[in-house]
């Protein structure tokens, strides 16, 4: 414990024994342990202050190191936020841009077409209908598509049939049997 060896405590017991006295030696030996429990706690509390400065020295010099090996590097460029906010605000102009040009398609002005006479629009479809292949048949617009589509039924396969015995050659029959 404190160099001190067993038969070292053994004499120093007996002579606090006849010195003190045994009325008096459980107290003195309660008071003792008390003092040697607070002198254990103040050198761990003593000692958990050093590891922490060690610690921190050492964390210190880390972050030193980094600080020096990053001096070249321009963190600010490798800001990921700063690049996504950059990507959104392009989209949001350009979202608005096409929104711009939407209204001002819409605020133009629509020109009256005279009943009967063909719209620009269905010329040209004419004309690139006679330039292709005539077709068999008109297609069917959506909504005949829709209304005469069937619904759509799982298909199930049919269950499995017994597969018929091998035919077997028919025996001639015998004059004797009869």
């Amino acid at each position: 414990m404190f160099g001190i060896d067993s038969p070292e405590i053994l004499v120093i017991a007996i002579v606090a024994l006849i010195v003190v006295g045994p009325k008096e030696l459980p107290g003195l030996l309660r008071g003792w342990g008390k003092w040697m429990a607070k002198a254990r706690g103040m050198a761990s509390e003593f000692r958990g202050h050093v590891d922490e400065m060690v610690r921190q020295s050492e964390l210190d010099e880390v972050k030193k190191q980094i600080v020096d090996s990053t001096a070249g590097i321009d963190l600010q460029a490798l800001d990921p936020t700063r690049e996504i906010k950059s990507a959104l605000n392009e989209g949001v102009a350009e979202g608005e841009k096409a929104l711009a040009d939407a209204r001002d398609g819409l605020a133009q002005p629509v020109p009256e077409i005279a009943e009967g006479s063909p719209t620009p629009a269905l010329e040209s479809a004419e004309t690139m209908n006679t330039e292709a292949a005539p077709a068999a048949e008109p297609a069917p617009s959506a909504v005949e598509a829709v209304e005469t589509a069937s619904p759509i039924e799982p298909k199930i396969a049919p269950p499995p049939t017994p597969a018929a015995p091998p035919a077997e050659p028919a025996a001639p029959k015998s004059a004797a049997a009869g």
